[in-house]
């Protein structure tokens, strides 16, 4: 006997699962001027990188001043280039997506031949345990930073260039995955920074996922990354102490290993519904280690509350809602995975930090984008939004003009 499909007596269709709904309403949004897009994307970088350059003076004057240097110095390095980065994202957006493109291929070897130059040249420094800094000429950089924006900038151009090629699984993992990714990634690895090592993982995946790929070979290259950075981990002494400490094997009472979680998650409870107040913190006297660093958000949490917390998650909500409406909204490939891997950069780190924080993942040693302390970080990131707003601006020209009524002539 055939199976009955049930329908409403009524004629109507069911309801669909809520998720289903949250998307379509998403979608449709995308669909409005994409002037509020743009708006929402200016505004939510703008106010994130202000609010990361207050809460870095707040956070690194302690350790500033205990070094004998001026309790600004940490901050008005941060203002620096947070100025450089939002100056450059102002001017990018003037230039259209297709121009800015073709920076593509110089940007990857740029970003490889500095990443090389880190881990097998003199160049190359040690800092808490990674070697991922460029010093040259007393000048130093984080070469990895800019490498996650490379890399999602010529995985889109590439994957759009063999655009009409892509039904074949190996033209959408080559060169992007194999060998661009992996030279990258391996990279990066070499200087033991599993944190960044995860979050280039991350656009990869995101990029073969938006040209096609499998989700059984997509799931499978994941397994095989998944894999080698838990050889990373294990392989580390340190790394593994610290997943063992997460999953509460060995943390003990006034463990070190334990203690850098357990201050930045006692500076989040400090902070009840309001904070203690702008500047206020007790914590980072020097309990939270890096607290202008990847603790930043424990310091945050501390002195904004709970309330503070919501507003900058706000933030990042509507940067993401932003990002994801002007990647439906675009006509082209290179357009749409662009999008899309800069939100797995952005968001998926902001995920990765925030779960670092507050006890549910690991201490990982990520950055959170805006927030942290960290020349390299704030520019890398800024300069990611100068090709969103270039994205958005490039969608407000495609609109169509609404018609201006004639006056009406009395009669």
């Amino acid at each position: 006997m055939n199976k009955r499909t049930s329908t409403p007596r009524n004629g109507t269709t069911p309801r669909p699962p809520w998720p289903q709904r949250v998307l379509g309403r998403i979608e449709s949004g995308s669909r409005t001027s994409a002037s509020i897009d743009y708006t929402l994307v200016m505004v939510s970088t703008i106010a994130l990188a202000v609010f990361g350059v207050l809460m870095v003076q707040s956070s690194a004057s302690v350790e500033a001043i205990a070094r004998g240097q001026d309790g600004f110095t940490v901050a008005l390095n941060q203002a620096f280039f947070a100025g450089v980065g939002i100056a450059a994202m102002l001017v990018m957006q003037f230039f259209k997506p297709a121009t800015l493109r073709k920076a593509a291929v110089p940007a990857i070897l740029l970003a490889g031949a500095a990443l090389f130059a880190v881990a097998f040249t003199p160049l190359g420094h040690t800092v808490l345990g990674n070697r991922n800094w460029l010093r040259v000429a007393g000048i130093g950089m984080q070469p990895s930073e800019f490498a996650k924006l490379a890399l999602a900038v010529f995985s889109a151009y590439m994957l759009e260039k063999k655009q009409s090629l892509l039904h074949d699984y190996k033209h959408i993992m080559i060169p992007v995955a194999f060998p661009v990714g992996v030279v990258i990634l391996g990279l990066v690895l070499v200087g033991r920074d599993v944190g960044t090592g995860l979050v280039l993982i991350m656009i990869i995946a995101t990029a073969m996922f938006m040209a096609g790929l499998r989700m059984k070979l997509l799931l499978g290259i994941g397994a095989v990354g998944l894999v080698g950075v838990s050889g990373m981990v294990m392989l580390s002494k340190n790394r593994r102490s610290r997943i063992l400490a997460w999953l509460g094997i060995d943390c003990g009472p006034g463990d070190a290993i334990c203690y850098q979680s357990s201050m930045g998650i006692q500076a989040f409870a400090s902070g009840g519904w309001f904070g203690v107040g702008p500047g206020q913190s007790r914590m980072k006297w020097s309990y939270v280690p890096e607290a202008q660093n990847d603790f930043i958000f424990s310091i945050l949490g501390e002195e904004f509350g709970f309330l503070g917390v919501l507003l900058v998650l706000i933030l990042f909500g509507l940067l993401a809602l932003a990002m994801y409406r002007i990647a439906v909204r675009a006509t082209d490939l290179y357009t749409r995975i662009l999008m899309a891997c800069l939100m797995a950069w952005v968001i998926g780190q902001s995920f990765i930090n925030l779960g670092t924080v507050s006890g549910l993942l690991p201490v990982i040693g990520v950055p959170l984008p805006f927030i942290s302390s960290g020349g390299s970080a704030m520019l890398a990131v800024t300069l990611a939004m100068g090709y969103v707003l270039s994205a958005a601006r490039d969608q407000k020209r495609a609109e169509p003009k609404a018609p201006v009524s004639a006056p009406k002539t009395a009669e």
